[in-house]
């Protein structure tokens, strides 16, 4: 038997499939640029070289899972996992996805433009497929659901929270929830009393206190734009500037948003990219403008992790690098641990360098530092058996 893991983004989908008690993906793959002339896809089967699958021109989400469902027909597959990026105030946990579900999923668009409804058409696509087997829906907001009210609440009117539903959600929490977990399994801490600080950092970043396997506090917010710098989105900053861009410059809202969400983070600090790889590169060629991305992004990153301390409650027992700018910087985490010296946390520097996962600090460092490899593909897989399982 074998669990499928659906990941449908804005334009596109990342799939996996497990086997029961296995760690190692059966097959994975990615079908991209959906929608455009350039749309394509790819797998990788265990003990086999990646291979281009054949999707339509143009070809959407139902159009390019199709063509993935077929190349996996050689496998029985027990049930289906689907990542979710926004449940809402309501989902705290994985639930098995009926139309009830499904429309609460469309429902919550207003939440998640770019995500929500390509969710909800990957569940309808792949349930078309595979309609007499369970799926899951496994939200990214759903271990933040944790945090108390005077951490998620804006200081807004209570009309705009009880109607509107603004308030802070967080995301990337399947991510935190795997790494925290791992973390204090490293650390040799009970799964119900640690207190740990993850940083996921990739081309999106956010930072959670996560306290006896709990979160308490994370950097975004209402929308993941809020909180820490990424590759093309502003991270936080000052709402007028909404206002000043309109009388000043001359910018529409719509030219606002894409300008925060595409056009800012690194891309725009640097003017050369969103990607930390060639940002380094380009750091230790002596261009000015990317070192500077790089201080930004890590003097950001260590403030946020400074004001979660607050969250914790008492001295982190570890701080946690995941993401691929987590996992494999070392530079990143170099500077971002020496502004957090006086909070007790150090490195071993050739550790660091070979950006292994463990434990990269050294033995009288009063707080751990690690590296713990982001899996969330197994996360949603776990989850999905787990709860299919008790049905």
């Amino acid at each position: 038997m074998a669990f499928l893991v659906i990941n449908c983004g804005s334009s596109s989908v990342k799939f996996a499939l497990f086997g029961s008690g296995s760690s190692e993906p059966l097959a994975q793959g990615l079908a991209e640029r959906l929608g455009s002339a350039g749309a394509s896809a790819k797998l990788r089967k265990k003990g086999e070289d990646a291979k281009a699958i054949a999707v339509p021109k143009g070809a959407d989400h139902a159009a390019a899972l199709s063509a993935v469902l077929g190349e996996l027909s050689d496998h029985r597959i027990a049930a289906v996992g689907h990542r979710v990026v926004h449940g809402g105030p309501d989902f705290c946990e994985p639930v098995v996805v009926t139309d009830e579900i499904l429309q609460r999923i469309r429902d919550l668009a207003p939440l998640a433009p770019l995500h929500a409804i390509p969710n909800a058409l990957g569940i309808e696509a792949v349930k078309a497929v595979f309609a007499d087997i369970p799926h899951v829906a496994v939200f990214d907001t759903a271990f933040h659901q944790s945090i108390e009210p005077c951490v998620y609440r804006y200081a807004l009117p209570a009309k705009y929270y009880e109607t509107y539903r603004i308030r802070r959600y967080g995301f990337h929490g399947t991510s935190h929830a795997w790494v925290a977990t791992e973390a204090a399994k490293v650390l040799g801490l009970p799964a119900d009393k640690h207190r740990l600080i993850t940083a996921h950092l990739g081309y999106g970043c956010s930072a959670t206190a996560v306290v006896d396997g709990c979160s308490v506090d994370t950097s975004m917010g209402f929308t993941p734009l809020e909180g820490l710098v990424m590759g093309t989105r502003s991270g936080s900053l000052d709402p007028n500037l909404h206002a000043y861009l309109v009388d000043e410059a001359g910018l529409s809202l719509e030219d606002i948003t894409r300008l925060l969400n595409h056009e800012s983070g690194l891309l725009g600090l640097s003017g050369l990219s969103g990607d930390m790889r060639e940002l380094t590169a380009a750091h230790h060629e002596g261009n000015a403008e990317a070192t500077l991305a790089l201080r930004v992004f890590v003097f950001r990153l260590a403030r946020e992790i400074g004001g979660l301390i607050v969250s914790l409650g008492g001295r982190p027992d570890g701080l946690v690098f995941t993401g691929g700018i987590g996992e494999n910087s070392f530079l990143v985490r170099e500077w971002t641990v020496a502004r957090l010296k006086h909070l007790g946390f150090g490195l071993d520097p050739a550790l660091n360098e070979q950006s292994k996962e463990g434990v990269i600090s050294p033995p009288d460092s009063e707080s751990a530092v690690l590296i713990v490899p982001t899996n969330e593909e197994l996360a949603i897989a776990t989850a999905t058996k787990e709860l299919t399982a008790s049905a």
